[in-house]
C-alpha cells in the first residue's frame, strides 16, 4: 500500500521491542530523514538510522520511563539519548531535557512505514551498496546546519499528499 492511499494518522504510537515504554505522539511530525552517520549505523545495528523529529509538546509516555545517556555526535553537537532500560531501543534523541524537538527514532512508530524521508544525511559514512534516488529526496555527504530545507521539503511533500486526497 503506498502512502497516499491511506488516510494519514492524527496520532501516532510506539513502543520499543519490549513494549515495556509505550507512547503517542499527537500532532504531525516536523520532519523525517535517514542518517548514514556510523553512529545511527551502530544505534540502529543497520545501514542507517531514521529520525522523525516531533514537537516535545506532542510526544507523551503511557507506559515506562527512559533512562538517558549523553554523548557528543560526529557533528560535535551533545546529544542525549533516551533508551529503554530493559531491551535497550532507542526510544528518541534530543539536545537537552528542554529541547522543543524530539528525534523519535522512526523504526518503532506504528504506521511509520507510510513515512518516507525528505534526505539523507552523513551520505559519506553511507554502506556501499546503499542507493539514494535523489530525484526524489535531498542528499548531503555531511549534516546539515539549516534543516529549514528539509523542513520546507517535508510540509510540501505532505501538502501534496494532502491535495492527492482531497482530489479523489
Amino acid at each position: 500500500m503506498h502512502r497516499d492511499t491511506i488516510e494519514f494518522q492524527r496520532t501516532y504510537t510506539g513502543e520499543c521491542q519490549c513494549g515495556c515504554i509505550v507512547y503517542e505522539i499527537n500532532e504531525q511530525p516536523i520532519m523525517l530523514y535517514a542518517c548514514h552517520c556510523t553512529d545511527c549505523q551502530k544505534q540502529s545495528a543497520s545501514a542507517f538510522g531514521l529520525s522523525l523529529w516531533v514537537p516535545r509538546k506532542a510526544f507523551s509516555l503511557i507506559t515506562g520511563e527512559p533512562r538517558f545517556w549523553q554523548t557528543q555526535a560526529e557533528s560535535g553537537s551533545s546529544k542525549l539519548c533516551a533508551f529503554c532500560e530493559s531491551c535497550g531501543s532507542r526510544i528518541y534523541h534530543t539536545e537537552d531535557h528542554q529541547s522543543p524537538v524530539l528525534s523519535i527514532k522512526a523504526g518503532l512508530v506504528s504506521g511509520a512505514r507510510y513515512l518516507r524521508p525528505v534526505a539523507h544525511l552523513w551520505l559519506r559514512s553511507a554502506q556501499p551498496w546503499v542507493v539514494i534516488d535523489t530525484d526524489d529526496c535531498l542528499a548531503f555527504e555531511k549534516g546539515v546546519d539549516d534543516y529549514a530545507e528539509l523542513i520546507k521539503r517535508w510540509q510540501q511533500s505532505e501538502q501534496k499528499i494532502g491535495e492527492r486526497r482531497r482530489n479523489r
